[in-house]
């Protein structure tokens, strides 16, 4: 059974909380059947157009609302409607509020004609302002989304759910079958399988909507909690090398393997093992975790990860290589990088920071990954990260192997596990293209300072997260070391002006390389 706009507004929304922003209908010209149709839709929906507006709490906090009514007329949008969402998306941008958005629709009014179709593009205008302006915008699919409506406000979301079971899609399947004189393939335009092929970031229930969209706008609207002691101060710096010169250690019980005279080829292996802690295990170390999925264009890999949380209360967007997800026979291809992207652009429109973590063996060698743009989107990313609006921290956690590490290397402050590495290439591959044979990996990768505390000695990396003596025999007590330091870091960098922090990841990059 369908949910009605006001059954999901009194799910959604804390009891009794909301109130309408609805005023009359604007007039429209309409013939005497197209009167007599509304007429019967206000009497059979019970409200008097296809949406409803307004504000509410959810849980405890002001937000803004617009729900759909597929009763009236099926949902379907005309200038009366548009009208009455682009008011409400001008007023949330106005108040300043986060704005959750409901369709259920079977597309523009044809009854209206273009002039209908057309309003699409003043409701994608306003919410782009709102959007602009760094106000959350969340949108819940409901069965059916179809037209038009997909194809504007139900798709333009920083994060999108959909009612499971769904029928979601451009052409309803009856438009297809009148046109082409057959069925629409079955299974494509349901709200599973545009999860699966990364079009919407999950299909729940509206109960689970609700505690999501209250998990992303604690992240995304409360801002940064001071850490404890710190009095948002920066933090001290790492322990220097010469700390660990005397050899191994004892701290509460463990080895302290010395940073320097780890072998780099030794780094490699430490940093292949299975059991190493990933990018998985800091988020489990993490609070108010949204996972985000695909690139919102109809991309997904696999081999990625990418979610909004807090990182002791620093509020961020986490992207990084998932090494539970890569094999030999998986590794990340460009949709890894547009899923990248995705993430960058999020955080510098919801104004918040940008945790990237590199854990990979490299980049997809195939005929698919040249074809579908693996090296330019490379370029695109290093491109964005260096001219990003918002704070970033890059974290060498494990495997920095190529292009696709380099893609998520570029920060304001850049992170390295004691054991983590980056590379042109894996160690093998560079000695088969010096010696012809991988026998000389060892040794090539000592000479090429490919370890963590040789890319701090050459300004690559800022400050190494240490290992006791290795994070697989530690995993948490690893991962929550590294994300106190992530913390840290980001909460550093939220109490700096965007301009000096641009001004100086700018001359970072252009010095890099020159000595002092």
């Amino acid at each position: 059974m369908k949910i009605s706009a006001r059954e999901l507004l009194g799910e959604l929304l804390d009891p009794g909380s909301f109130v309408s922003w609805d005023r009359p209908p604007v007039a429209v010209d309409a013939s005497p059947e197209y009167r007599k149709e509304l007429s019967a839709a206000a009497a059979t929906a019970g409200i008097d157009e296809a949406v409803l507006t307004g504000e509410g709490l959810l849980r405890g906090r002001r937000v803004a609302v617009i729900a759909c009514e597929f009763a009236f007329l099926a949902g379907s949008i005309g200038v009366a409607a548009a009208e009455r969402i682009v008011t409400a998306v001008e007023r949330a941008t106005e108040l300043g509020l986060p704005l959750l958005a409901s369709p259920t629709s079977g597309g523009t009014r044809m009854q209206e004609g273009t002039v209908a179709f057309v309003q699409m593009v003043k409701v994608a205008g306003a919410l782009a302002v709102h959007k602009a302006a760094g106000h959350p915008y969340l949108v819940y699919l409901r069965d059916p989304t179809m037209g038009g409506v997909f194809a504007s406000w139900g798709s333009l979301g920083h994060m999108t759910f959909a009612e499971p079971g769904a029928l979601v899609g451009f052409l309803g399947p009856r438009v297809y079958q009148a046109l082409y004189g057959k069925q629409f393939p079955e299974g494509v335009q349901t709200a599973e399988n545009l999860y699966h092929n990364g079009v919407i970031d999950g299909v729940v229930p509206v109960s689970v909507f609700r505690r999501i969209a209250h998990r992303t706008l604690v992240v995304l609207c409360d801002g940064p909690i001071p850490l404890p002691g710190k009095g948002g101060d920066a933090p001290a710096p790492a322990a220097g090398v010469g700390e660990f010169l005397a050899g191994p250690q004892e701290r509460g019980g463990l080895a302290v393997l010395d940073t320097a005279e780890v072998h780099a080829w030794q780094s490699v292996l430490i940093s292949r093992r299975g059991d190493r802690p990933g990018i998985r295990e800091l988020l489990r170390h993490v609070t108010d975790r949204v996972p985000l999925s695909g690139t919102g264009q109809g991309e997904l890999d696999r081999t990625v990860v990418h979610a909004l949380a807090r990182f002791r209360g620093q509020p961020c967007i986490v992207f990084g290589h998932d090494r539970a997800g890569q094999s030999p026979d998986n590794t990340m291809g460009p949709a890894a990088l547009r899923e990248a992207r995705r993430s960058m652009h999020l955080a510098a429109e919801l104004r918040v920071p940008l945790v990237l973590v590199i854990d990979t063996a490299g980049a997809s060698l195939s005929r698919e990954a040249e074809e579908r743009g693996l090296a330019p989107e490379i370029a695109r990313c290093l491109a964005d990260l260096v001219t990003l609006d918002t704070p970033t921290v890059s974290v060498l956690l494990g495997q920095g192997s190529g292009g696709g590490a380099l893609a998520l290397l570029p920060a304001d402050r850049v992170l390295a596990a004691a054991n983590g590495w980056l590379a042109p290439l894996p160690p093998e591959g560079a000695s088969a293209i010096i010696h012809r044979d991988t026998w000389h990996a060892p040794g090539l990768a000592a000479a090429q300072r490919i370890r963590a505390v040789d890319l701090e000695a050459d300004g690559i990396v800022d400050r190494i997260v240490h290992e006791y003596p290795d994070a697989a025999e530690e995993p948490v007590d690893f991962a929550m070391r590294m994300v106190e330091t992530i913390a840290e870091e980001l909460a550093a960098l939220t109490a700096r002006p965007l301009e000096a922090l641009r001004s100086a990841r700018h001359l970072r990059y252009r010095r890099l390389g020159l000595g002092a």
